[in-house]
């Protein structure tokens, strides 16, 4: 196993200063027993008048053909949204953990990306906080052959983002060297057992005290029932709109980013999404 100097990818070019965290405002009070209450500062108007009723928690199912529309109808590529919702993912990260509030040394942030688009969407929040002034380090062991990761992969890797060649075996390892995780390994797609070696990173990350980032889902989690004894992360970033699993989240935030739905396909799926303030691509929920 590659000591803490190879994990922390010392050596390499390191971001000067710290960015400061997106916006100043949180907008806070959209959830599933309370109404929608405005932000406490400048007034913002909606990209649209938001539909009577709660905030909808969406079954697999339903996840998949919102994404579907999203490809087909409305011709969005898979890159367009992987960027969009990334860089939601970095956004959401600096407003909840922002530079100036590790304890350790660098912002240092381990992002672990599995083999899908999740993977991906981990890929391009890396990319972003590497922007924000962190210092992230990827782990990604199941690369696929397309064109679309490779670049993904070729980008971080020429902003001198580091990638692992092993993951760290001993929770107080990742203790030590990183103070936050980000949770790229499984999407809304994600069905079955979890195949090695992501069951024993998952095993590992369920024991470290360092705060976890999950995208869009926790990883390991059953998408509509959520998993009470898996990884319980810190942070929920939900795109698009809440999965159902989101209902069992239980970490201090939670949060809505891709501010990219059409107001039609809002509408039609009755989504009640909340309106994001200003011109945020993000939106706290809890």
């Amino acid at each position: 196993m590659p000591g803490p100097r190879a994990l922390l990818g010392l050596g390499l070019l390191v971001a000067a200063g710290g960015a400061r965290a997106a916006g100043s405002c949180l907008s806070r009070g959209w959830g599933r027993e309370r109404g929608w209450e405005r932000a406490r500062c400048r007034p913002h108007r909606a990209m649209h008048r938001p539909s009577a009723g709660p905030l909808r928690f969406l079954g697999q199912e339903e996840a998949q053909a919102i994404d579907q529309e999203l490809f087909t109808e409305y011709k969005f590529s898979v890159d367009q949204l992987m960027e969009l919702a990334g860089l939601s993912c970095a956004t959401a990260i600096a407003k909840a953990y922002p530079p100036s509030s590790f304890t350790t040394s660098q912002p240092a942030v381990l992002v672990v990306c599995g083999p899908g688009n999740n993977g991906g969407d981990g890929l391009v929040c890396a990319r972003h906080l590497k922007m924000f002034g962190y210092e992230p380090t990827v782990f990604y062991p199941k690369r696929p052959n397309k064109p679309l990761f490779e670049g993904l992969t070729t980008q971080c890797q020429r902003m001198d983002i580091p990638f692992l060649p092993e993951f760290p075996a001993e929770a107080a390892l990742i203790d030590e060297l990183y103070g936050l995780v980000v949770d790229a390994i499984f999407g809304f797609s994600f069905k079955g057992a979890v195949r090695e070696p992501f069951g024993s990173i998952l095993s590992t990350l369920e024991r470290i005290t360092v705060p976890i980032a999950s995208i869009d889902i926790p990883s390991g989690w059953d998408v509509e029932k959520g998993k009470a004894d898996g990884l319980q992360p810190d942070m929920l970033i939900s795109l698009t709109a809440p999965k159902k699993a989101a209902m069992h989240f239980t970490g201090r935030y939670h949060y809505l980013g891709g501010r990219f739905v059409p107001a039609a396909l809002q509408e039609k799926y009755a989504l009640n999404l909340p309106p994001y303030p200003a011109t945020d691509c993000v939106l706290q929920l809890t």
